[in-house]
């Protein structure tokens, strides 16, 4: 574990109007996809806004180019999980229904590109409002650009996510690892279920067809340094990427011209204006993101500071998991957000304290109550140690650190809790297969009848 450097303090923000990073939350795709179609037919219904610019009397109205205003918030509300990532396919096929309708009509067929011209418009509207989805590692890794060289704000095997989520993939991971082919949501059940019983036959080191605490144990802090390999590799090429010279040392401006093309600057460009100390023409909400990254390479550059950062100090900065400082770092951060009065620890309405918004659903609702329900007991059970209502910096350090073989045996406990329908304190085969969507997040089913064919 490495130390950090210091550096002059600068007022801090909350995260969510310093950096950028996260994505916003639009409406629930369903409610999205009933205001497309509510649009369309209106347009269609000549009651609508654009009817008469439909019928060829009047120009499109300015309510529908306006792009929908979003409401601030301090942190990100809970969004719905899995299953969200083709909401924008069902808006198109909402609205390409309406114009379907439209050009059947003997008397609008005419009108027809114009239709199709509106449904581009609609889209374009709801587009700034498209739902993120934070709770599936396997869509977060499909959306996240190659070229970015960021920080991720997801770390796997680690109990919270960078901005004070709870990570909702972590059992999945410390159970699977990297091994989480054939459990997509479209493999084929016989193959899962039976990938599912090699991986409890190597948990059961003893072969007593019982999976114990301590046999759950050593099996997660296997698949965290997994995970810690993989990270491993992952910033190696990042570091080779941005340093061209290949002198094993990447200064702050060398990382920043990458940066900066990977939002698409021209890299010789700011190359030069960087060599020549020219004002570089970017965003602020781009320039707010530059000032919390140099905050971390500061923090992962080893004293003296020379803001050059070696292959493992640039591990540090993209992993903080990887070094007890950058770590460390990263509690006092989300702490920050969290604190309320300010005494730098954290009481439980602090940590369940919901993201600024209103609910204007039930389903919203449903996510709020999940959302307290889920940190309540992760706040009592597992981060509160000495369980006196205060989450102490040290505790949460403790908490988060996935080499810390005391958690690794209380999340072990957790886990087969939660499947041990007999209650002996093990996992058996078909405990497992019941659960399965715990463990591997995907639901297998006939498990009593297919357990003893599998195992």
């Amino acid at each position: 574990m490495q130390g950090t450097s210091a550096r002059p303090p600068r007022a801090a923000a909350p995260r969510a109007q310093r950096t950028g990073i996260g994505s916003e939350d639009g409406p629930a795709p369903r409610a999205a996809i009933l205001e497309a179609e509510a649009a369309a037919a209106a347009v269609v219904g000549g009651t609508g806004p654009g009817a008469a610019w439909l019928s060829g009397v009047g120009p499109l109205p300015r309510s529908l180019l306006r792009p929908r205003p979003r409401r601030a918030r301090a942190r990100r509300r809970p969004t719905r999980g899995d299953g969200e990532s083709s909401w924008l396919h069902l808006q198109i096929t909402a609205v390409w229904t309406q114009v379907a309708m439209v050009s059947r009509q003997p008397l609008l067929c005419s009108w027809t590109p114009h239709c199709l011209w509106l449904l581009g418009v609609i889209l374009l509207m709801d587009a700034s409002a498209r739902p993120a989805n934070h709770s599936s590692v396997r869509e977060r890794m499909g959306t996240r650009e190659e070229n970015e060289i960021l920080p991720p704000d997801h770390l796997n095997g680690v109990k919270l996510e960078m901005d004070g989520h709870l990570n909702k993939d972590f059992h999945q991971e410390v159970f699977l690892g990297k091994d989480t082919d054939g459990f997509e949501e479209d493999a084929e059940p016989r193959r899962s279920r039976r990938k599912l019983m090699v991986i409890f036959s190597k948990v059961d080191v003893n072969t007593d067809r019982r999976i114990s605490a301590k046999e759950m144990q050593h099996w997660i802090m296997e698949k965290t340094a997994e995970h810690f390999q993989e990270a491993i590799a992952e910033s190696k090429v990042h570091f080779q990427a941005v340093d061209p010279d290949g002198d094993g040392h990447v200064s702050w401006d060398e990382y920043k011209v990458k940066f900066l093309a990977s939002k698409g600057h021209n890299e010789r460009e700011v190359a030069e204006k960087i060599k020549n100390n020219e004002e570089l023409k970017i965003d602020e909400e781009t320039q707010e993101v530059l000032e919390n990254l140099k905050d971390r390479w500061y923090q992962a550059d080893k004293p003296p500071s020379d803001l050059l950062l070696t292959e493992e100090e640039f591990l540090s900065f993209l992993h903080p998991e990887h070094s007890r400082g950058m770590l460390q770092f990263m509690v006092r951060e989300i702490v920050r957000d969290l604190d309320q009065d300010g005494d730098k620890q954290l009481s439980l309405p602090e940590f369940i304290s919901l993201p600024v918004g209103t609910v204007e659903n039930q389903q919203g609702q449903d996510m709020d109550d999940s959302w307290v329900r889920d940190r309540k007991k992760e706040f009592e059970e597992l981060i509160d140690a000495d369980h006196n209502g205060i989450v102490t910096m040290a505790e949460l350090e403790d908490y988060m650190d996935p080499m810390n073989e005391y958690n690794a045996l209380n999340e072990a406990k957790q886990m087969i809790a939660i499947a041990d329908e007999n209650q002996n304190h093990h996992l058996e085969p078909e405990e497992v297969l019941k659960y399965s969507e715990f463990f591997t997040g995907s639901k297998l089913m006939d498990y009593a009848r297919n357990v003893h064919e599998e195992f």
